[in-house]
């Protein structure tokens, strides 16, 4: 059988394990061949591939973004994205797709998948807000950099009595932010499941210096206050119609300095968050997601999905990942908030 693969959306630290682990059992276990489509929707639109063999893959384990390239192309954004997808598999002579991605790849995914199109897809998100699974890898790492970056923040923040604001990624779901938040210490944490309350903010604010320590808020790029609307950084969308977000913690800090008077101040930890080395959980599952992907592909298993259950790897149905997003639990929150203020 001959597999393309591609990787979808932004990119994310352990894309180029799930590709190694694809190959690496592919190969000599069922004697497929791959080859990649280079970046996302948009190489197979246009039929541009590389060759994805044992070589190609050598030394991706710890190596972050993805060898594949990547983009947000959306081939239903076109009238004859469909056919052309068509007409690369049958001009390249590709029996099967993996692809993977986030809800917007997997969401193509699942609608090739029920125009006949034979793909597999393998979860990915930072943000860690895909349904049917657990977890998704690249969260871990962005976690770990955003609470070693809190860890850091702090000691600046008490020698100069400041107030710290870390804006974190998670367009529509805190995972980052409440995961990063108590795992370093945070005095507020603010998510887009829950818009805030600035007088409330405020108050923690002042509270904490009170105490004669310096305040850390750490704050999703989706958040908003109470009756607000997300910030954003243009009015320009993406081919699936998102705008950029950005910005909800320099709005924030200056809030925060007009109410106090004290000085505040915003790390915006942005594409750090993605890049560089994945963690060894992320590489963990990246490849157990790989591995099973291969599997479904082997068994024909169209429409499907690795995901994490537990410490399982299952096959679920792709619509089950794209139909909602897995957002904080409130449960979750109130542990964090215990550490407000």
């Amino acid at each position: 059988m001959r597999v393309g693969v591609l990787t979808g959306g932004g990119d994310c630290p352990g894309l180029n394990a799930v590709l190694r682990a694809i190959v690496r059992k592919g190969v000599p276990a069922y004697g497929h061949e791959f080859v990649g489509f280079r970046d996302g929707w948009r190489g197979v639109l246009e039929g541009d591939v590389r060759p994805l063999g044992i070589p190609e893959v050598r030394g991706l384990l710890p190596r972050g973004g993805t060898v594949l390239g990547s983009s947000r192309t959306n081939p239903f954004a076109t009238d004859d994205g469909v056919d052309r997808i068509r007409g690369t598999l049958a001009e390249r002579e590709i029996d099967a797709l993996i692809a993977i991605g986030g809800e917007d790849t997997l969401g193509v995914a699942a609608r090739l998948h029920d125009d006949g199109v034979p793909v597999v897809g393998v979860p990915k998100t930072i943000d860690n807000d895909l349904g049917g699974t657990d977890y998704t890898f690249g969260f871990d790492t962005a976690v770990s950099i955003a609470t070693e970056a809190i860890d850091r923040l702090h000691t600046t923040a008490e020698s100069h009595h400041r107030v710290l604001i870390v804006e974190v990624m998670g367009r529509h779901a805190g995972w980052i932010a409440v995961h990063a938040g108590m795992a370093g210490g945070a005095n507020a944490i603010l998510i887009p499941e829950r818009p805030f309350d600035v007088d409330q903010v405020q108050a923690w604010v002042e509270s904490r210096f009170r105490a004669q320590y310096a305040p850390i808020i750490v704050v999703s790029e989706g958040a908003m206050p109470l009756g607000g609307a997300e910030v954003l950084q243009s009015g320009q969308t993406d081919a699936f119609g998102h705008a950029r977000l950005g910005g909800v913690g320099d709005w924030l800090a200056h809030e925060i300095e007009r109410r106090t008077g004290k000085e505040a101040r915003t790390t915006v930890l942005g594409h750090v968050q993605r890049g560089g080395t994945p963690t060894a959980r992320d590489r963990w599952l990246a490849t157990r997601f790989g591995l099973h992907a291969i599997d479904a592909v082997q068994a024909g298993e169209w429409g499907m999905m690795a995901a994490l259950r537990g410490t399982d790897i299952v096959m679920v149905p792709l619509l089950e990942a794209t139909k909602e997003l897995r957002l904080v639990d409130p449960a979750l929150y109130a542990e964090a908030e215990v550490f407000f203020g």
